[in-house]
């Protein structure tokens, strides 16, 4: 049985995902599909609008096999160790024989040369980039003139246009991973059709970015309703139980009070010791906090907000002070490591084979429930859950540790 692995958020499933699905299926031969997915938290330092469980879910009954969650120490991350912790996952259950991702040109060969090129951090590449974090730009930014001041060097230039959009600079990471993994997986591509990573507005009838469609529901207006053209009816479906139980749709204002709570205990040298906050932000952020005309997130990254410190960075940030992510355990030689266990959000018959498959190639434990295992990271998606159900509408005691009581989705 071959088997292609996707990486995905699913913040919403909706049809452009369900393209790519399909797709990625055509273009690699596969019978069944693996995909490792965002837990509670996402690579822009992001709540996700639904629970894990509800995105497995809409995985499953869009034609994902087998969904495995990405750990929070990776999922909130930028490109480069978002792109290494979900490759590491898939290498890691033995049983992925490809890899099959979304970009803006669909241009392979372009992203393999870079990948081949910048894989070993070559020393004439690591100058660019510290020259250009010393000028201040963010570490996207500065990644990407570097990559292409490098190409240049290197009389590859014709290969640095697509590092300028997000999916072209997630898919080099990805193929970056893979090298450094030594992974067998063979990657695919397939280009990303009528609406753009992050595009706010809605341009065809049937297709939207998971932006613009997050953009409609938390509208003044939002209704479900006018998710309905561009999402599969399952996906409808979900959601719709979710908002009527009181679980969705989250956003991050529903995280105020908790990070607020933190700020205002901590001084300058504890916020400092959290994973993000860097170059003096820990000053930064107590300085703005008593000028905010009002307390709220949103009102607190304006504040925050400059040249060097993006919106996304910063939202990163106020996560790992929401969830207690301190230097030490998201070290680079930690994450570097790759991942120490699998856990299982949800699978269908045909990957309850996989999973019998993964008994025996598997290089890490793979578990069904966070009791299973011991690992430090398995404690933060547990901690990450539990913080995740404070934004409930009616928040249960029991809600915190759903990690523990919660099977894998069967279909």
């Amino acid at each position: 049985m071959s088997t292609v692995g996707v990486i995905v958020e699913y913040n919403p499933l909706h049809n452009g995902h369900l393209f790519h699905l399909q797709q990625s299926k055509k273009e690699t031969g596969a019978d069944s599909v693996v995909a490792v997915m965002s837990g509670h938290f996402l690579q822009r330092g992001e709540p996700a609008m639904a629970d894990k469980w509800a995105r497995a879910e809409m995985a499953l009954r869009a034609g994902c096999d087998l969904v495995l969650e990405l750990p929070v120490a990776y999922s909130a991350q930028p490109a480069q160790w978002f792109a290494y912790g979900a490759v590491s996952v898939l290498d890691a259950a033995g049983v992925v024989d490809s890899l099959c991702f979304g970009s803006e040109s669909g241009d392979l060969d372009s992203l393999r040369h870079m990948a081949a090129l910048l894989a070993d951090e070559p020393r004439g590449f690591a100058s660019l980039l510290s020259e250009r974090l010393k000028q201040g730009l963010p570490y996207p930014s500065a990644f990407t003139s570097a990559a292409e001041a490098y190409l240049r060097i290197e009389g590859l230039d014709e290969h640095a246009f697509s590092l300028s959009q997000p999916n072209h600079t997630l898919g080099l990471h990805y193929l970056i991973a893979l090298r450094k993994l030594n992974s067998k997986m063979v990657p695919y591509t397939i280009r990303r059709e009528k609406s753009e990573y992050g595009q706010t507005d809605i341009s065809d009838a049937k297709i939207a970015s998971a932006t613009a469609l997050r953009k409609l529901l938390f509208g003044e207006s939002g209704r479900l309703e006018q998710l309905a053209a561009f999402v599969p009816q399952s996906t409808l479906d979900i959601l719709r139980r979710e908002i009527d139980a009181g679980r969705a749709p989250i956003q991050w204002e529903r995280f105020a009070r908790p990070l607020f709570h933190e700020l205002c205990r901590m001084d300058a040298p504890s916020i400092a010791s959290f994973a993000e906050v860097t170059e003096g932000l820990e000053h930064r952020i107590r300085g703005v906090l008593p000028e905010l005309p009002e307390l709220t997130v949103s009102a607190l990254l304006t504040a925050l907000k400059t040249k060097r410190y993006t919106h996304t960075k910063l939202q990163r940030t106020l996560l790992r002070i929401l969830l207690g992510h301190n230097k030490e355990l998201l070290s680079a030689e930690r994450l570097a490591a790759g991942v120490d266990y699998i856990r299982v959000l949800g699978f269908s018959e045909r990957g309850r084979q996989l999973l019998r498959d993964m008994r025996d190639k598997a290089k890490v434990p793979v578990l069904q429930s966070a009791s299973q295992g011991d690992s430090p990271y398995l404690e933060l998606d547990a901690r990450a859950t539990a913080v995740y159900s404070l934004a409930f509408h009616d928040a249960a005691s029991s809600s915190l540790a759903r990690d523990y009581t919660i099977p894998p989705i069967r279909l």
